[in-house]
């Protein structure tokens, strides 16, 4: 087992010091917020900002200590400070109903946005008005899978660091550069300046994903814009976009759900830019 401090206390300021970040304008002061579970806490321990490592402190159970070993020595390297504590102190500061015993706290690691465009990105997720944790997540984590270059938070987008959004990327959070606070004019306009077509994904949408993919209109730069997952996009967001495509319905299912959707069209994008030559 690593070297630690000895069992931290409830009332340690520590301790309520993390338990603070599960709120908003807390994480926002202190620019830290909340990575739980060995695979989040792994990828964090691995990663590095440009004001130095990711992760600065970890809480951790004794068993958890003992079972991902590997795990703290990891955090320990990069410069963590380690917290050996109660399964109550862990279970104060987690936000899930069965905690795995480790919660790291975690410096902001958004990329602004200039830097993105100046990078040249060949696609890009946008989302736009999606208020749902979750769906945040787990759009950034088919992001990364599909292998966007980027993911950018439009102002009226949940926060990325809401610890379900973080659990829900299940680590993606850590691998790819993410924008956040960008209105959504200013996002496609840049996007647009840097040569990427900008489509807004919407079930009513005049263009079919299938169409759009036989033409071969898929193949360059793209971004994708994904809306609300009750209400989709605004009109005024639509017309600021390249085109309004809709992922067809070929059986009886009403419509899909925004990660699924998010999913069907950033791989359709990344199989065209591949089969150009345009990705890697």
């Amino acid at each position: 087992m690593p070297s630690a401090p000895e069992l931290i206390s409830p009332r340690s300021a520590r301790v309520s010091a993390a338990r603070r970040l599960a709120k908003r304008n807390f994480r926002g002061k202190e620019r830290l917020f909340l990575a739980e579970g060995p695979q989040a806490v792994r990828e964090a321990a691995g990663h590095r900002g440009g004001t130095g490592p990711t992760l600065v402190e970890l809480f951790a159970t004794l068993d958890a200590a003992e079972r991902y070993a590997d795990i703290v020595g990891e955090a320990r390297d990069a410069g963590a400070r380690v917290h050996l504590a109660d399964e109550d102190v862990i279970a104060d500061i987690s936000t899930t109903v069965t905690p795995q015993g480790l919660v790291g706290i975690c410096r902001f690691l958004d990329t602004p946005f200039e830097e993105i465009l100046e990078a040249g990105p060949g696609l890009v997720a946008v989302l736009a008005h999606v208020r749902d944790p979750g769906n945040a997540g787990t759009v950034l984590r088919c992001a990364d899978a599909a292998g966007a270059d980027a993911v950018v938070l439009t102002d009226a987008s949940v926060d990325v660091y809401n610890p379900k959004a973080v659990r829900a990327s299940v680590g993606s959070l850590f691998h790819l550069p993410v924008a956040v606070g960008v209105p959504v004019a200013d996002a496609v306009a840049g996007l647009k300046g840097a040569g990427v077509r900008v489509l807004a994904a919407d079930g009513a949408g005049e263009h079919d994903l299938d169409d759009e993919l036989d033409r071969g209109t898929m193949s360059g730069p793209t971004a994708w814009v994904f809306g609300n997952e009750a209400w989709g996009l605004p009109e005024e967001t639509r017309a600021l976009t390249d085109a309004v495509v809709r992922v067809p319905i070929h059986g009886k299912a009403e419509s899909l759900n925004l990660a699924t959707a998010a999913a069907v069209c950033l791989y359709a994008s990344a199989r065209a830019q591949r089969t150009r030559g345009a990705r890697p």
